[in-house]
């Protein structure tokens, strides 16, 4: 905890000046006081520890919905787009408190952006990559994002026509910087997390008539982001130079074919989500973390099935997690799935994981584990694409 507060008066102190040198050598300066808000709210985007519920282990409840909003610039990239973005941000704030029952936000900048600044090269993202030979996935470059989330769906509509549609107001205070005459929304997604959600949506296609989904907070039937499983804040934000505070984000869309997934017994879902020497009993019994025996190698050889969380386990860096998770369930494009959304100290983090979930060196180990079969939860997920994002710290938002 100490080591968090510190990280949050370090950022705090160095992003005061929201008048700091850009990638390009330029100095955007916005002729703005500062944010009336600034000191009631973290000085990081991707901090949302205060703002979200805990259940009843401490572990951290993402919002009901989602949804993000991917963005192309219409207009130059200026300090009065600059301005408009940074006013629209603090519209949000000022309509809503910073928690999961009224509105979480987070302001990206993507590899559009850095490549209309001349930038790509010496930015902290790049763009993405295919990262498996089982995929194919549409590799998408934006200009920004707008991610939004709210235990009440209303807020994100409203949200949405407040800066890019006719509403006029939201709050009740007028809205004086909507966004819609300088981005195009050129890409929505949406998604839930919660139980009873994915039950709501069991008509979704890739999942089965009778998939028993009641009380389930997720399309597989299990729940996700114990807090020990989470990458810490420290972990993911940059730290020193000129992208202090900030951290990059990934955002994949997988789509789930659940029909095989159902169609095996509960000990075989166990076996592919976690480790096949866990039982049903033991993985009910997880509260806070997920354990694992880093046996991976030798499961393969003695079952010739291995885990998805044991293969991520191989992944950590001194036994912790090295990413920050918010994905949330889907049903975009008519399909059951989910929106990875990630955030990572760097995009290097992000690889390392996915070739962790991989697992192709296990095939050597057992006749029975190929690229997707008995390997994790590979045979049931289909990625359909990639995008990624810089988050900057709050004060500099507008000026990354």
């Amino acid at each position: 905890m100490a080591s968090r507060r510190r990280l949050l008066s370090r950022v705090a102190a160095a992003v005061g000046i929201s008048s700091l040198a850009g990638c390009t050598g330029s100095e955007p300066s916005l002729d703005l006081p500062p944010n009336p808000r600034a000191d009631s709210l973290p000085a990081l985007q991707h901090d949302w520890v205060g703002g979200m519920r805990t259940d009843e282990h401490g572990n951290p409840l993402l919002p009901r919905f989602h949804r993000v909003l991917m963005l192309d610039a219409t207009a130059p990239i200026d300090d009065a787009l600059r301005e408009r973005v940074e006013r629209a941000c603090r519209a949000l704030e000022a309509a809503y408190d910073w928690s999961s029952a009224d509105l979480l936000h987070t302001w990206a900048w993507g590899t559009g952006y850095f490549e209309k600044q001349g930038s790509l090269g010496r930015a902290p993202i790049r763009r993405p990559r295919v990262l498996s030979r089982t995929d194919d996935p549409d590799l998408r470059s934006f200009d920004a994002a707008l991610v939004l989330a709210s235990d009440t769906e209303s807020h994100l509509t409203a949200t949405e026509a407040a800066l890019f549609g006719d509403r006029d107001t939201l709050g009740g205070a007028p809205v004086e910087a909507p966004l819609g005459d300088l981005f195009d929304r050129r890409r929505r997604v949406t998604g839930f997390m919660g139980e009873g959600l994915p039950a709501a949506h069991a008509d979704a296609e890739g999942i089965p008539e009778g998939a028993p989904l009641d009380g389930a907070p997720g399309f597989m039937g299990f729940r996700s982001g114990r807090v020990r499983t989470q990458a810490s804040l420290d972990r993911v934000t940059k730290s020193g130079g000129r992208w202090d505070g900030g951290t990059t984000m990934h955002l994949s869309h997988l789509t789930f074919s659940l029909d095989g997934w159902y169609a095996m017994d509960m000990p075989d879902r166990v076996a592919r989500m976690f480790s096949p020497d866990v039982t049903p009993e033991e993985a009910e019994t997880y509260d806070t973390d997920v354990p694992f025996a880093d046996a991976v190698r030798e499961h393969a050889r003695d079952y010739g099935v291995v885990g998805h969380t044991e293969k991520m386990a191989r992944a950590r860096e001194n036994g912790e997690p090295i990413l920050l998770r918010r994905d949330f369930n889907t049903v975009d494009g008519g399909r059951a799935g989910l929106h990875f959304l990630s955030y990572q100290r760097s995009l290097a983090d992000f690889e390392t994981a996915r070739d962790a979930m991989n697992g192709w060196w296990l095939r050597d180990d057992h006749p029975s584990i190929t690229d997707r079969q008995n390997n994790g939860l590979l045979n049931f997920v289909t990625v359909r694409s990639r995008a990624n994002f810089y988050v900057p710290p709050r004060a500099r938002r507008a000026t990354p």
